[in-house]
């Protein structure tokens, strides 16, 4: 069938016309969504590379724990580290045994790295501060129950609070014995200043502090994790694999 000549016309119209202005933009704005999205999954795979290398782990190890964290692991755990995760949920021992020797690895290379900038801060300190008495960084304040608490020792934890007469009164106690003590002040937040002020009242010798017979550290929920009977103060020892009270 021959085409009408209004259909001719119509072909010859939009033919003339070329594309139109609404037509362009619209196909710049497909293309330039197109390129964002290929932009984004780019870098986000970039970054799943990244960190997947960063915890010595394979890209579908990667992707299984990014995985776990979309189900009850997350919701529970919402920041726990993919090597504790997957060793959590390894599906057998191999796994298992896999997932914590990277564990212990990665623990090793984090704590000699602590060590190494714990030395260049305490000599900072000497130098910037002789005089003062120095509070632990949360960080590097010991965790009460992990091998790194040194559980062995027979060293006591003692756990204060503010305006706390009987904290004060222990405290005073125990230095006069000469007891070495880690101490953790509950509910400073974070505040440097005030647990300076408090060991200054409870008369610990700044000597103490400095030698290490005495740390002063932020509590950070280290006493609500030991979940122990009884108000503060509380002394705890390491006794038969466990935190008890003394």
């Amino acid at each position: 069938m021959k085409p009408t000549v209004l259909s001719t016309l119509l072909v010859l119209t939009l033919s003339s016309w070329g594309t139109s202005p609404a037509i362009a933009r619209n196909t710049e704005v497909i293309s330039s969504h197109t390129r964002s999205s290929q932009e984004f999954q780019s870098r986000s795979t970039g970054d799943d590379e990244y960190q997947a290398q960063a915890w010595g782990l394979k890209q579908d190890e990667w992707a299984r724990y990014r995985q776990l964290m979309q189900g009850p692991l997350g919701v529970y755990s919402p920041n726990i580290d993919p090597l504790t995760a997957l060793g959590i949920e390894a599906r057998n021992d191999d796994e298992l045994r896999h997932y914590a020797q990277l564990q212990v690895q990665a623990e090793a290379i984090r704590v000699e790295k602590l060590l190494v900038y714990q030395r260049a801060y305490d000599e900072a300190w000497r130098l910037l501060y002789p005089d003062l008495q120095r509070v632990s960084l949360s960080d590097e304040s010991p965790t009460l129950g992990s091998p790194s608490m040194p559980t062995g020792s027979g060293r006591l934890a003692v756990f204060v609070k503010e305006n706390c007469n009987d904290c004060e009164h222990l405290i005073s106690r125990l230095t006069v014995t000469g007891a070495e003590f880690d101490l953790y002040m509950v509910g400073d937040s974070q505040d440097d200043a005030k647990i300076r002020e408090w060991a200054r009242r409870a008369k610990i010798a700044p000597n103490k502090v400095n030698g290490g017979q005495i740390t002063l550290n932020h509590d950070a929920g280290r006493w609500l994790s030991l979940n122990l009977p009884g108000d503060l103060p509380a002394v705890v020892r390491w006794v038969d694999s466990q935190w008890q009270r003394q």
